[in-house]
């Protein structure tokens, strides 16, 4: 547990170096290395694997909502930046507050350095979205009516779909982030 949670915080530790090097006066620059995110997508299917081998104490104490992570292609490329950001940035919000439940829920200590690391890969992911100049989200109120949801209940349908969305919409977004397209001239 101890060598996760030192991996997560070697990861943000990196990135945050990466935004205030000593010295520099230029704005923080963008993240577009896709290999910060393939860590995180790692990290989240190793909590998936741990949630799938546990035995007692890990069950989710209600249903939480989360967010689709089926992508339409075609729908997809037509939504501006601005939606794509949005539905990202809507599915990161919901899957910090379910993962937030999940956590006060499980009762099987090994468990919760995994979910405590998803946790706070979530916050690095909003982190790497504002260094590419990603407009900040507002939260709601409350999930109740917000569009492209579903509810889970379990637990390792909670965690499959924090890896699927990491691996879809998140992906994506970062793919198509304005600040990392080069200039082709």
């Amino acid at each position: 547990m101890l060598q996760k949670t030192g991996r997560g915080l070697l990861t943000l530790l990196l990135i945050v170096l990466e935004w205030t090097r000593p010295g520099l006066l230029s704005p923080l620059r963008p993240i577009c290395d896709l290999r910060v995110l393939d860590h995180f997508i790692k990290e989240a299917r190793d909590a998936e694997v741990a949630m799938k081998s546990c035995r007692e104490g890990c069950s989710l104490s209600e249903s939480v909502t989360v967010p689709q992570t089926r992508v339409d292609f075609d729908v997809w490329e037509k939504k501006i930046a601005l939606e794509k950001a949005q539905e990202v940035q809507i599915g990161l919000w919901l899957l910090k507050q379910a993962l937030s439940l999940l956590r006060t829920s499980v009762t099987n200590t090994a468990l919760h350095g995994h979910i405590d690391s998803s946790i706070r890969n979530l916050l690095s992911i909003s982190a790497v979205l504002r260094s590419l100049n990603i407009q900040e989200f507002t939260p709601p109120d409350s999930a109740t009516g917000l569009e492209g949801t579903w509810t889970v209940s379990s637990s390792t349908d909670l965690l499959q779909v924090h890896v699927n969305f990491l691996r879809g919409k998140v992906r994506l977004l970062l793919l198509d982030a304005q600040a990392c397209q080069q200039d082709v001239s």
